[in-house]
């Protein structure tokens, strides 16, 4: 079943009087439970694909839908429904609130859908021991490594038990061995939380983590290799 579907997808960017197109057509569909890469050089179109997907960003023209709903047809609250209860997030930037220790950053999420404080403490227990930082709980970002804090940022990005989880080059800011064991857990959580993972990157080498890879250039996507 496709948890995502993108058909004629176009994004435009206004500079002045100059109209840019970052997304010229984009025909696209995702599977449940897919761990997928979009790679292309920089500017390529890849980050405003995902933020399309993510509900962070609006599409010009074309149709896209998550979990079988149109997103282009929502209005501003189910679309930060959606974004609340249906997808995560894991930036390059890591984007922790730096006053939360770890569990409270992971933890985080759920309390702003007004689950129980005990609800929020079970889950990110649960997946702080997942990705390895039980020990680091009371720490607070700015005390951990750039792999730990990604590392947090993945556990709160499936704290919610979201139906996708959307990773713009989670690994830019981290070095070649850190980057490689986020790949890992990446992967390994995918495969424990049946969560569908699309990931962005410039970086040829985490390649062979993905189950799938879309190329996109200049706003289109390059046609897939048909299966063998």
């Amino acid at each position: 079943m496709n948890i995502i579907e993108i058909s004629a997808l176009r994004k435009d960017y206004s500079l002045g009087s100059t109209v840019v197109p970052a997304l010229r057509g984009v025909d696209l569909t995702v599977a449940e439970g897919d761990f997928m890469s979009i790679i292309g050089p920089s500017g390529s179109g890849k980050t405003t694909l995902l933020n399309v997907i993510g509900c962070i960003d609006y599409a010009t023209a074309g149709s896209v839908k998550v979990g079988g709903r149109e997103i282009t047809a929502l209005s501003d609250r189910q679309i930060t429904d959606i974004r609340l209860n249906k997808i995560g997030f894991i930036f390059q930037t890591f984007n922790l609130i730096p006053v939360l220790d770890v569990i409270e950053n992971i933890e985080f999420p759920l309390l702003l859908m007004k689950r129980s404080a005990a609800e929020a403490r079970r889950r990110a227990d649960q997946l702080i021991e997942e990705v390895g930082l039980k020990e680091h709980a009371a720490h607070r970002p700015a005390e951990l490594s750039g792999g730990q804090r990604q590392r947090v940022a993945i556990a709160r990005a499936l704290v919610t038990n979201p139906d996708i989880v959307l990773a713009d080059e989670p690994t830019a800011n981290l070095d070649s061995v850190t980057g490689a064991s986020i790949l890992e857990l990446m992967r390994r959580m995918n495969e424990l939380e049946h969560t569908t993972f699309i990931f962005s990157t410039h970086d040829a080498n985490v390649l062979k983590y993905a189950r799938r890879i879309v190329k996109i250039k200049d706003g289109l996507l390059e046609k897939e290799p048909a299966a063998a």
